[in-house]
């Protein structure tokens, strides 16, 4: 697939424009509302979901067998944090997944970018400890999946004797593996091991820069896509996409007032490189580029996906074609108004940047 959509579900209506402190990856389960959710993206035409990870968010393992029987076509991103389940027991646990979604399961690496998140689950390893023991528990994972015979391993974090599974991923060689990490110790380890690895919405000199990066520390001769995280605020024109934002911003603003959150992200800066990234880019300037805007970000101290595109469905699809163009295949969306903000995704914006895809893909083709 030359272009691939991907959108994020919850389990139960969240937004940063309700509540400050209730998460689209935390809380209760509503399971009307993850069919239909799920449904939405399904109809829309995007290739998967993202089932996020929390410390105190419903089993995304779970979420997503619920999300496979209810669905026929979409496929499913499953957030996973290495650590807390035995990388034998993870690599069984996915490969049944795999069969029971009739292949439609990837995983996505995320390592942990904040300590109390992690000390939640009772993981006291620091930042780049962490990367190490990723490093050794995708080793496993992979050789779980792929070994024909039983294997033994003796790491810094993980020692087994006879490690084997009958049950191998439908996917061949194995199921796909997503990364997220901005750090220098994450590059090494996701580029190493990683199918597609993520950024989130930066401007678009810098993602060429982190492309150049994590190629530059891959196997040689590897194929590695990558992928950005955006959330798209649109409009029928272009002010009206702008009043918008600025609707959603002031919405922000205000439910963090009320809940007496501190608005300065200087007050409480997050760990993740990846956040302090968007809040630099934040202090830049609101604008990159044509339309990247950048004050949500720094209204909520970037912890995730933050930054948007701003402008009608057509200036929306310029934009997330310039990110292909600078190397980027794998497109994460998802608005402030989730469910209906997929459903304008799909109807809107989706075909418009697919159409642009084939269109340079056919004339790629006749020069070739």
């Amino acid at each position: 697939m030359s272009v691939e959509f991907i959108s994020m579900i919850g389990t139960r209506d969240a937004s940063e424009l309700h509540s400050p402190t209730v998460s689209i990856t935390g809380g209760s389960i509503d399971l009307g509302y993850v069919r239909n959710f799920a449904k939405v993206h399904e109809d829309g035409g995007f290739d998967r979901v993202l089932v996020g990870y929390s410390s105190t968010g419903p089993d995304g393992f779970n979420v997503v067998s619920y999300v496979a029987a209810a669905t026929e076509r979409l496929k499913f991103l499953l957030a996973h944090r290495p650590g807390f389940v035995s990388p034998t027991l993870a690599a069984r646990k996915l490969a049944t997944l795999d069969h029971f979604s009739n292949g439609r399961v990837a995983v996505h690496i995320i390592t942990g970018g904040s300590d109390a998140e992690q000390q939640r689950d009772g993981d006291w390893l620091d930042h780049d400890t962490r990367y190490r023991r990723t490093d050794e528990y995708l080793d496993v994972v992979r050789r779980v999946w792929t070994s024909t015979e039983p294997f033994d391993y003796a790491g810094e974090f993980y020692q087994f004797k006879g490690a084997f599974s009958d049950v191998k991923p439908i996917q061949q060689p194995h199921i796909p593996i997503y990364f997220g990490g901005a750090s220098g110790a994450a590059v090494g380890v996701g580029a190493k091991h990683s199918n597609v690895y993520a950024f989130w919405g930066e401007p678009i000199a810098a993602i060429k820069q982190r492309i150049a990066e994590v190629k530059a520390a891959s196997p040689p001769g590897k194929d590695l896509r990558f992928s950005i995280s955006l959330r798209p605020i649109l409009g029928e024109t272009e002010a009206k996409a702008w009043d918008k934002a600025h609707y959603i911003l002031s919405r922000i603003n205000e439910t963090r007032r009320n809940a007496g959150i501190q608005l300065s992200p200087d007050a409480a800066r997050p760990e993740a490189v990846g956040s302090l990234r968007l809040l630099d880019f934040a202090k830049e300037r609101e604008i990159h580029d044509k339309r990247l805007w950048t004050p949500i970000a720094a209204a909520t101290g970037a912890r995730g996906n933050t930054t948007a595109l701003v402008g009608t469905p057509e200036q929306v699809a310029e934009s997330l074609f310039d990110y292909y163009q600078a190397g980027v295949t794998t497109i994460l969306i998802r608005g402030f108004d989730p469910v209906e903000d997929a459903i304008a995704y799909g109807r809107d914006v989706i075909p418009l940047v697919r159409q642009e895809v084939q269109r340079q893909e056919r004339q790629t083709a006749i020069v070739a």
